[in-house]
């Protein structure tokens, strides 16, 4: 993979193109600063981590970025063009992406495999046991996500330090995480509730969420009104 240009954010070196500048400019006008502090915790924790882990070093960095950065676009406000009512937020989140990548990117670039690498890069970003077995560019998404919850000394990997940590956080402070959180996906089980059951934005929507059930629902549901 040829190399690409750099810069320095919160200490630390992330990859800097064109389209990388107009992923976050895109990023900063549809999402709220809770979302967008997630996303930019992401990607740099995420840029971090595969830098140093020799399985996912050769891959796609710009591609990789670009995920990371629009990978919430699925829950950034309801009044956006991209949310829907019948597809959950990571399908939303992915299309969205995949249509900026359509729109801003140069076709000959951005051919049928590396949209589908980003597609699925997003769409997978919260089905972690599904995208760690995927393309490096999926899976280096996925655990830049998946360490802004966990937090340093259990983000995968086993490279990522609490000093990094930490810099990243002063950069792009967390804004009440836990309950951000808990907001965002209590807003998708009130708002459009039948693509949450299967998801685990359901155990929100059942503790939090008034009259909210999966029940009829469930797969021990739907197997119980199957043809014996």
């Amino acid at each position: 993979m040829t190399p690409i240009p750099t810069r320095i954010l919160a200490g630390v070196a992330v990859p800097d193109t064109p389209l990388i500048s107009k992923a976050l400019g895109y990023a900063r006008q549809h999402c709220d600063d809770f979302t967008y502090n997630h996303v930019l915790r992401s990607w740099i924790f995420g840029i971090y981590i595969a830098d140093r882990v020799p399985e996912l070093q050769n891959r796609d960095a710009e591609l990789h970025s670009i995920a990371a950065i629009l990978h919430d676009l699925g829950w950034a406000a309801s009044d956006t063009e991209f949310i829907t009512k019948d597809k959950r937020f990571e399908v939303d989140g992915a299309n969205a992406t995949r249509e900026f990548l359509r729109r801003e990117g140069e076709s000959r670039e951005w051919d049928a495999h590396r949209l589908q690498l980003a597609w699925d890069a997003v769409a997978l970003h919260t089905t972690w046991s599904l995208a760690v077995e995927k393309e490096a560019e999926v899976k280096a998404c996925c655990w830049g996500v998946l360490s802004d919850f966990t937090g340093p000394e259990k983000a995968p990997g086993g490279v990522l330090t609490r000093e990094v940590w930490e810099g990243v956080v002063r950069e792009y402070p967390r804004l009440g995480f836990r309950e951000g959180i808990k907001e965002k996906f209590c807003g998708l089980c009130r708002e459009k509730p039948r693509t949450t059951y299967d998801t685990f934005a359901s155990d929100f929507g059942e503790r939090y969420v008034e009259g909210y059930s999966k029940v009829g629902f469930r797969d021990i549901d739907i197997l119980a009104e199957a043809e014996d």
